[in-house]
Order: C-alpha cells, then sequence, then structure tokens
C-alpha cells in the first residue's frame, strides 16, 4: 500500500481530535471505515501511530515522526486545492458566491439581499449543524464564505489563512418549553424553576451538549438530557415532554413558548468567515441586515434588546 495525500490527512485528523470517532466525522466518514483505514496505513509503515487510551488516541513516537512529514505535506496540498477553485470559480466554472450556514432565520433575507445586490452572483446555499465542517469546506475552496455559530466554551478550530468577522459577540440563548409552562408567567425563565424538566439537544450541533451540561451544572442542575433532531425536539416541546435552548431569533409555533433565560447564562458567538476579505465584503453588509431583520421579528428577542443599553441593535420594528 502506497500513502496517498488522504491517508496523511486523516492520520492529521486523527491526531488534530485526539479520538477516531471525531476525526471520523471531520472527515465525513464513518468510524469504522477509518479504523480499517488506519490499520492498513500501520501495517504498510509497520508499526503502530496511535496508542488507543481511554481517554483517546496519542501519537507513539513513530506518529510523531509521521505527523511532522505528514502536515507541511497535507497544507501544502490544501492551499494547492483552494488555490486551484479558486481560480476555476473567478472563470466561471460553478456559482459566483457560494455561501453555508448553521441554522439561522437570517438566511431567506440574506440570500434575497445577494441576488438584489449582485445581479450575476448566482448565489448557492449549504447548511450543516456542524460549524467545524463548513469552516473547513471554507478552507478547501468549496465555499467562500460561512455564517457560523460558535458555543460559548467550545472555539471553533479557525484553519491559518482564513477571514472572518464577527456579527455578534455574544448572542443570548433562549429557552423553548410548552405555552402552557407554568414559567412563561414571567419576562425571564429562571433556571431553577427547569430544574426538573428533561432537556432535548442536538448532540450533532458542535459545542451544543457541552454548552447545556455546562450552564444546568453551573445552577446546581444535574440534567437529564435527551438527543433528538431538532423537528422531534420542536414537537416534544409542544406537548411539554422537553425543554431546549433555542436561538433567540426563533418564532416558535403554536403550543410553544420562548423566552429569555434570567442572567443569560448561555451565548454564542456569530462570525462570518471567508476565503479572503474581498469575499467577505461581498456577503457581510447584507447578513448583517438579515440578522436585524430577523432579530427584529422576534418579539421575545425585540423586547430583549429593548432592555438593553440604548434599545439594542439593527432598525426599530
Amino acid at each position: 500500500m502506497e500513502l496517498e495525500v488522504r491517508h496523511l490527512r486523516a492520520v492529521c485528523a486523527i491526531a488534530d481530535t485526539g479520538s477516531l470517532h471525531k476525526a471520523a466525522r471531520q472527515l465525513g466518514m464513518s468510524q469504522p471505515s477509518l479504523t480499517t483505514q488506519l490499520r492498513r496505513i500501520e501495517d504498510s509503515i509497520g508499526g503502530r501511530l496511535f496508542a488507543r487510551e481511554r481517554t483517546g488516541c496519542r501519537p507513539t513516537p513513530l506518529g510523531r515522526v509521521l505527523l511532522s512529514r505528514a502536515r507541511p505535506l497535507v497544507a501544502e496540498m490544501q492551499e494547492l486545492v483552494t488555490e486551484a477553485k479558486a481560480v476555476a470559480a473567478r472563470a466561471g466554472d460553478g456559482p459566483d458566491l457560494r455561501i453555508g450556514s448553521t441554522a439561522s432565520r437570517a438566511i431567506p433575507g440574506w440570500l434575497r439581499r445577494l441576488r438584489a445586490r449582485h445581479a450575476q452572483a448566482r448565489p448557492s446555499i449549504q447548511t450543516d449543524v456542524s460549524a467545524d465542517a463548513l469552516v473547513r469546506l471554507v478552507a478547501e475552496g468549496q465555499l467562500d464564505v460561512a455564517f457560523v455559530h460558535e458555543v460559548e466554551g467550545s472555539p471553533l478550530r479557525l484553519p491559518r489563512g482564513l477571514a472572518h468577522r464577527v456579527l455578534v459577540e455574544r448572542e443570548p440563548q433562549f429557552v423553548s418549553l410548552a405555552a402552557d409552562h407554568p414559567a412563561t408567567a414571567q419576562e425571564t425563565v429562571r433556571l431553577g424553576d427547569l430544574a426538573g424538566e428533561q432537556w432535548m439537544i442536538d448532540p450533532t450541533v458542535d459545542g451544543e451538549r457541552a454548552g447545556l451540561l455546562r450552564m444546568l451544572r453551573e445552577a446546581g442542575i444535574d440534567p437529564r438530557v435527551l438527543h433528538g433532531d431538532y423537528l422531534t425536539t420542536a414537537t416534544l416541546v409542544t406537548t411539554g415532554d422537553v425543554v431546549t435552548v433555542c436561538q433567540p431569533t426563533s418564532l416558535g409555533r403554536p403550543g410553544m413558548a420562548i423566552r429569555p433565560l434570567e442572567g443569560d447564562p448561555l451565548g454564542v458567538r456569530l462570525l462570518l468567515v471567508g476565503r479572503t476579505e474581498q469575499e467577505l465584503d461581498r456577503a457581510y453588509d447584507d447578513l448583517e441586515a438579515a440578522y436585524w431583520e430577523a432579530a427584529w421579528e422576534a418579539a421575545e428577542y425585540r423586547a430583549w434588546l429593548r432592555r438593553r443599553p440604548g434599545g439594542g441593535r439593527g432598525r426599530a420594528a
């Protein structure tokens, strides 16, 4: 077996994440497939590259030698691919503006503004629950910009060379609960009033589970956390079976109430990441306008913003 760039990329991903599971997710493959690939690489080299420990994967001395040579090769190849794709895009071999985003109500308004402002831009959109995955696509030249959410305590891994701008330094996360829940009688909800509730989150959203657990444990709550996708979670919120954190721009649905949390214990930083400052220039202003439009449409967020010093940002409703 001859080592290829993809094999070196896999070895670097395992070392960077310290986990076969996380590396497989980063590479877009299953863990069994990555495990098999690693075994073949080790067989080809003639030694183990990682020691499998209870806390994860740690490079062996042989692994550290290979990594010292592999990292610059992988980085150089990535730069080559990114440059080639940028040239192809400028030559008209694809949409002029390829954007990515984690879930946000700002997306429709962003696309509408981009199409109106750049008649020939033909913006395309790709969404993903993983901010790190979208950032990686920007670094690889598959996206021009990505609007991503960075949960407090779980910083994004921004590859060298990427540009970024902060849209909102700290967006408070609200709580979504059944409309007839006693806590909805208050303007803001105390976490203590939800101590006996089951929480549900999507575990594939980068940093969300860790952020939720930290918030609840700091409040002295030992939570029961269930896993589910956004659609299932929303349905179970309306029936009173679970509560969940949500973006403040959320509008909810019949049977659901959205409230700020007392003290704003959980925040998210909103970023626009791009390959170049020029590409950020093309997309940022329209994203900013779309975000604040969505913010002022959400009654609870609008009220929260008006309680801030200066009455919040964006246009008044």
